[in-house]
């Protein structure tokens, strides 16, 4: 019970990964604040934290709403106290962003039956952008004064796309790299203010977002699948309970004090292929 009396926030708490992330924290003995878009999907994760034994609470949040955040803040301070732990986990991809063919072909800058890189709609892409890079801004701008002296404890959730970008998601992929570069930059501004800033970089992991272009609808692999694990080393997807050590060694005020402004990639062995 390492993180007993903390209180650890996390966004995007209802997807695949992030459930996994809150549920690891209370049964380490954090109080977690869970925060979705969709409440019914954070509400179903605290209650199985709270059958479990744990503490949990649910709070619908928009991540690209400071007035929201604000709100949510306000509540979580009055009732359960600061925030010690804040895991940015919300994020993603959209269908309107992903581009149809993976290299440029003839008469692409032409063609507005499909979607390629000339006809991406700004909005599109600027959605995508957002919900992953000002995502996890405004949640930090919020939740961060409660942890100044506190050593506070920030991670970011960047993805293999900042190491080597993938083809057909070009805002995901600029995205993401943002979200390292901002990790980064913010593990230097808050070193004063006892607040250590880090980044899990996922490689591969079959999620809500995802599931549709790794698998047909019969179950059967996408050829984009069959090229994501020609291309990681252990020959798999990951599981999303092979995060939690990386995230619980993070967590931890006394093993890793002295780490801050590190992107940790757990991928498989993917970011150290080249191929041949």
């Amino acid at each position: 019970m390492i993180l007993k009396n903390k209180i650890a926030v996390v966004s995007g708490a209802g997807g695949v990964l992030c459930s996994s992330f809150a549920k690891c924290l209370a049964q380490n003995g954090a109080t977690v604040i869970l925060l979705d878009i969709n409440l019914d999907s954070a509400e179903a994760v605290a209650n199985e934290i709270r059958n479990d034994g744990g503490l949990a609470y649910a709070f619908k949040c928009d991540v690209l709403d400071k007035a929201s955040i604000e709100g949510v803040h306000t509540e979580v301070l009055e009732k359960y106290g600061k925030c010690d732990i804040l895991i940015n986990g919300a994020g993603g991809n959209s269908p309107r962003a992903t581009l149809m063919h993976e290299y440029y072909e003839k008469n692409d800058e032409n063609r507005d039956d499909i979607k390629t890189f000339f006809n991406l709609d700004k909005n599109d892409f600027g959605f995508v952008f957002d919900l992953n890079l000002v995502g996890t801004l405004l949640p930090t701008q919020v939740f961060s004064p409660d942890m100044i002296g506190r050593d506070g404890v920030i991670i970011n959730i960047s993805s293999m796309n900042a190491f080597r970008p993938l083809t057909k998601i070009p805002a995901y992929s600029a995205a993401k790299s943002g979200v390292s570069n901002l990790t980064q930059w913010l593990a230097v501004h808050f070193a004063s203010a006892n607040i250590r800033v880090n980044a899990i970089a996922p490689g591969f992991f079959v999620t809500k977002q995802n599931e549709k272009l790794l698998f047909s609808e019969t179950g059967e692999p996408t050829p984009r699948t069959d090229k994501i694990l020609r291309a990681t080393p252990m020959g798999r997807f990951g599981k999303a309970e092979e995060l939690l050590g990386t995230l619980m060694y993070l967590v931890d005020n006394e093993k890793s004090s002295f780490v801050t402004g590190i992107v940790i990639p757990v991928d498989g062995g993917f970011s150290a292929y080249s191929g041949v």
